[in-house]
């Protein structure tokens, strides 16, 4: 039995060029996160999708009930792997996640998915806080320009920044290739 999980945040058509927020390198990231994904199923590591939604209906992002909260096709969910709906960046605030993770006896999570800024990190931290041995698949994680203070930080020096952070003190952060080796 594998102590491992996958966990795919939020690969939704929201952040695809369709969407109303699109990422930086999106595409090649889902496509990697498939990699990882299909790696997982062949080695019987469960594996976990988020979808996230905001609460209000009338939100303007990731609105209830709309095309954009659904997991894009690159990385469908098969029949038997859960999907989880969150609220929050962080996939274990407010969700089942640990308790299933637990019940699993799962002892190691990797991380892919959207936004490296957002959900990617505070899961990922929130994995470590749980005692979880935690892997970030950078490549296979996508993120958007932002503005801080009216100085734009184009997507190549946000993700940096933050899977820098990450490795860190918070987990492993490696490429496709190299995690799909070991």
């Amino acid at each position: 039995m594998s102590h491992r999980a996958i966990i795919v945040v939020d690969i939704q058509n929201e952040y695809f060029p369709c969407g109303k927020l699109p990422l930086v390198g999106i595409e090649l990231a889902a496509a990697n996160a498939a990699k990882v994904i299909q790696d997982a199923r062949a080695r019987a590591d469960t594996v976990i999708h988020f979808r996230h939604e905001m609460q209000d209906p009338q939100a303007p992002i990731f609105t209830p009930s709309t095309e954009g909260v659904e997991i894009s096709p690159i990385v469908q969910p098969l029949d038997g792997e859960a999907v989880i709906l969150k609220h929050h960046p962080n996939a274990f605030r407010d969700t089942d996640l640990k308790q299933r993770l637990d019940a699993k006896g799962i002892k190691e999570v990797v991380i892919v998915g959207a936004m490296s800024h957002m959900c990617i990190d505070a899961t990922s931290r929130a994995a470590v806080d749980h005692g979880y041995t935690t892997t970030i698949v950078h490549d296979a994680c996508a993120t958007r320009d932002l503005e801080f203070r009216g100085m734009a930080v184009p997507a190549v020096q946000v993700h940096a920044a933050f899977m820098a952070a990450l490795g860190f003190a918070y987990g492993t952060v490696t490429t496709t290739s190299d995690y799909l080796k070991g």
